[in-house]
């Protein structure tokens, strides 16, 4: 098998390099293949050019048979159509086995998100007294302001923030650039944050180089997409509400509210930094309180 460790060494590569892909969207790569090495092995297949597309239809079967949901075998169907694709232009093999394998169909559901009076609870929830509650406050307007996806915001740094012109230049997916507009009241929390807040959590840092990320954690260094998660799910209890709330379940909420107040799809589509419409699209969706509010305004009978 070492040829074959070799073979996804260089694929992972170029994954980094030439696709210029996230650090965590390798990682799955790579395990998705791995997992897809350990059935080689179980099935005494020694080489990636052993492998057809029996071997692959079987190996479907038995993600099924383990109760994996659509979704993740999917990916892995996706991950290696993919390795194979790279092998395939590198003359490694000589077939990719995962072509005419079909992918399974998506359940098709709609993104969940936050009502308005929903929103408000939360919005109450931050003790702004304190420098950790200014950055929460600062962190959920921002979110809900920009619909940036969590990674994006934690890589924030204090520089890409232009209060004159209420921008934000924000780094997406492979290293993709966008700026992003914020409204007043993302600005007021975060200026209170930034003069506030922040300067108090750097004091902790304790003689380290000062970090240049806009969100800080309780120890002076840069708030984690997981570290925001456990914020969210803090505010959530102090508003004393049953919400299950992900953050990206605040991006949905931008995405939403946006186009059911009226905004154009393509524009809701920069601001997201989405590649395709399509991935747009799923937003179109309205609210059944928005589709009453509309009916009773313009229906001559409501």
């Amino acid at each position: 098998m070492q040829n074959v460790n070799i073979s996804l060494i260089s694929f992972l590569e170029y994954l980094q390099i030439e696709k210029n892909y996230s650090k965590y969207t390798v990682v799955f790569y790579q395990k998705d293949i791995e997992d897809f090495f350990e059935f080689m092995k179980e099935e005494a297949i020694s080489s990636i050019n052993e492998v057809t597309h029996t071997e692959a239809r079987l190996y479907l079967t038995k993600l099924h048979q383990k109760k994996y949901a659509r979704k993740t075998v999917a990916r892995k169907t996706s991950s290696l159509r993919s390795f194979y694709k790279y092998l395939l232009r590198e003359e490694k093999v000589e077939q990719n086995p995962f072509t005419v394998v079909s992918l399974p169909k998506q359940d098709k559901r709609l993104p969940q998100f936050l009502y308005s009076e929903e929103l408000e609870k939360l919005f109450a929830a931050s003790d702004l007294s304190t420098a950790l509650g200014q950055r929460n406050q600062a962190l959920l307007e921002l979110l809900y302001a920009t619909g940036i996806r969590i990674s994006e915001c934690c890589h924030i740094q204090v520089q890409d923030i232009d209060f004159q012109v209420g921008t934000i230049l924000v780094t997406g997916k492979g290293n993709k650039q966008r700026y992003v507009p914020f409204g007043s009241f993302a600005q007021d929390a975060l200026r209170t944050y930034m003069g506030d807040g922040r300067r108090t959590l750097l004091e902790k840092q304790k003689g380290q180089t000062p970090a240049k990320h806009l969100f800080l954690n309780f120890r002076g260094g840069a708030l984690t997409p997981r570290g925001v998660r456990v914020v969210l799910n803090d505010l959530v209890k102090q508003a004393c509400t049953t919400l299950h709330i992900s953050p990206h379940m605040l991006r949905h909420t931008f995405a939403t509210h946006m186009l059911n107040e009226g905004a154009d799809l393509r524009v809701v589509q920069e601001l997201l930094g989405h590649a395709s419409l399509s991935s747009t699209q799923i937003y179109t969706h309205v609210s059944k309180e928005h589709l009453q509010k509309t009916y009773n305004q313009f229906h001559p009978r409501a």
